[in-house]
């Protein structure tokens, strides 16, 4: 059963969606914007935009200053005409450019320099004053980026799932990875997200918890858009599998 009402369109409303690497933010981010009529601001885009720009022009990740600059005089835009919407740095469509390998490793590094999350901060809070009817997805959104969202939500899930998962994904891809191997890029991931002292990965004050380990993308979906819907002041009677996915609000 899904809830297909679209919010009135005149309400202003940002949904954050925060978790760790491999719960599926993006996935059912741009699942839930599209439910709801709302646009997708993928975060986690933005900097894989810096890092495939700053890997074109030559720049190590690791020159933190240079990559900074490069965040500080670089313009990202989202095309939401389309479906998925569309990333543009400095009017050059990203493409499936941003998500290589090389790329994956590069952003890794430019994430935690603190004066391209503060360039990326300044740019998200812009397109979000432009296009006030958000779902945005990332590690700090609800945090450090949108602290006074409409909703905010935490997904979570135990890294061994995470893992298996992202190997699948792979798998389908045809790259062949030993979930392994995977498991402990997640878990120095996490540990790096955690560590930053600036918009470091926390489960957001009151914020919604969701674990999707149990869940496919359409029942976490469905669990989310119950969760905006009550937030948001507008309460539907629900099926019982969408409220057992629900955390009662107490941390995992």
């Amino acid at each position: 059963m899904q809830l297909m009402m679209t919010l009135t369109a005149t309400a202003s409303i940002i949904v954050t969606i925060d978790g760790p690497a491999g719960t599926g933010k993006s996935t059912v981010a741009s699942s839930l914007a599209r439910r709801l009529g709302l646009e997708f601001l993928d975060t986690g885009a933005m900097y894989r935009a810096i890092a495939w720009r700053a890997l074109e022009k030559s720049i190590d990740p690791r020159d933190a200053a240079a990559v900074a600059a490069l965040a500080l005089r670089s313009t990202l835009r989202f095309d939401w005409k389309v479906d998925p919407p569309e990333l543009f740095i400095d009017g050059c469509a990203c493409g499936e450019s941003i998500r290589t390998p090389e790329v994956t490793a590069a952003v890794a590094i430019i994430a935690c320099n603190l004066e391209v999350r503060r360039a990326m901060v300044r740019q998200q809070r812009a397109i979000a004053a432009a296009h006030p009817r958000l779902v945005t997805e990332g590690r700090d959104q609800g945090s450090a980026v949108f602290p006074d969202a409409t909703v905010r939500i935490y997904l979570d899930a135990a890294p061994e799932i995470r893992a298996r998962r992202r190997a699948e994904q792979l798998r389908a891809k045809g790259v062949n990875i030993e979930a392994e191997i995977i498991l402990q890029s997640i878990l120095s991931r996490d540990a790096s997200d955690r560590a930053r002292s600036e918009g470091p990965l926390v489960r957001p004050e009151g914020a919604d918890v969701v674990d999707t380990g149990d869940l496919d993308v359409e029942r976490v979906v469905d669990a989310l858009e119950a969760i905006v819907r009550i937030r948001a002041g507008a309460m539907y009677e629900l099926p019982a599998h969408i409220e057992s996915a629900v955390d009662d609000g107490e941390a995992p």
